[in-house]
């Protein structure tokens, strides 16, 4: 045999031992990665709900969700258009990511960002989503046509603030959660969620937060120890269906704090393992939504 095949058999056998070393090595690499992530699982996936418009879906995370569905729920009780909604969303996204900060620009504090020095009430009660929401419609309602001004003009004309053009940006994703949460969409509005703590889960923190939200609609419980909440009170009878959606998709965005895994209105439940709304096998009557809490 030649010298230079002995070479090449040699350089082949070299090149098969890499091979099979570095299939060693990255066969133990797998196996270190399996072990370490039975020991420390990777973390769960991001908390998040959703409002769907016109096939583009915006996100808000779930406490961000929880206080669009106050100052949406408000505007319905007030009897204010989806408009007034979407501004007032708007409003906050922009002041305060649509959450209650206790912090702001000098003494602006809460949702809306309002300032005690300005004449919007004690430092405790603009810190309060309820208060604030209010005294934000207090104010919009007192301009002449603002349902047909611009949501940056409207939105201005109340907050009078330094940077006025900044709500425009935020008019699209407050339409999307203005209309869920005013039932015009029904059945666009979902939250992904972890699993619920049953510790948390209090049939009187669901009747205090409807009474908060909601105007005090009566709350009882059904088969199961469900809660049946009766809507017949929300707003006007002829729009029975949309008001329905309309508590139906303020309970999904609530279904965080409250540990709900499932909410049903009509022939339709949105499940919380599941996440989405599909057929139910129960359906709600007309004038009640019904939740149930993790146990």
């Amino acid at each position: 045999m030649s010298a230079r095949r002995r070479g090449a058999r040699r350089a082949r056998r070299a090149g098969c031992a890499v091979v099979a070393a570095v299939a060693v090595l990255v066969a133990g690499t797998v196996g270190v990665v399996v072990a370490l992530n039975r020991l420390s699982p990777p973390p769960p996936a991001a908390q998040q709900c959703v409002a769907e418009l016109d096939g583009t879906r915006w996100r808000l995370s779930p406490d961000q969700a929880q206080n669009a569905a106050l100052i949406a729920a408000t505007g319905v009780q007030r009897g204010l258009p989806a408009r007034a909604v979407t501004i007032a969303l708007a409003t906050a996204l922009q002041e305060s990511k649509l959450v209650n900060v206790t912090h702001g620009d000098r003494d602006s504090l809460g949702l809306f960002q309002q300032r005690p020095s300005q004449g919007w009430g004690t430092a405790e009660q603009v810190q309060d989503p309820v208060y604030a929401t209010g005294r934000f419609y207090d104010g919009l309602v007192a301009i002449e046509g603002y349902e047909n001004l611009p949501v940056t003009e409207a939105a201005q004309a109340v907050q009078r603030s330094g940077f006025p053009d900044a709500y425009a940006q935020h008019e699209t994703r407050s339409r999307a959660w203005a209309s869920a949460l005013t039932g015009w969409s029904p059945a666009t509005l979902t939250c992904d969620l972890h699993d619920p703590d049953p510790a948390v889960a209090s049939a009187d923190a669901v009747v205090a937060r409807v009474q908060r939200d909601l105007g005090g609609l009566p709350v009882a419980t059904g088969d199961a120890g469900a809660l049946l909440v009766d809507t017949s009170a929300f707003g006007a009878p002829e729009d029975r269906t949309r008001l329905d959606w309309a508590v139906a998709q303020w309970a999904v965005s609530v279904a965080d704090p409250l540990a709900l895994t499932s909410v049903t209105v009509a022939d339709r439940t949105w499940d919380r393992a599941a996440g989405t709304w599909a057929p139910s096998e129960a359906p709600a009557p007309a004038g009640t939504v019904r939740l149930t809490l993790a146990s």
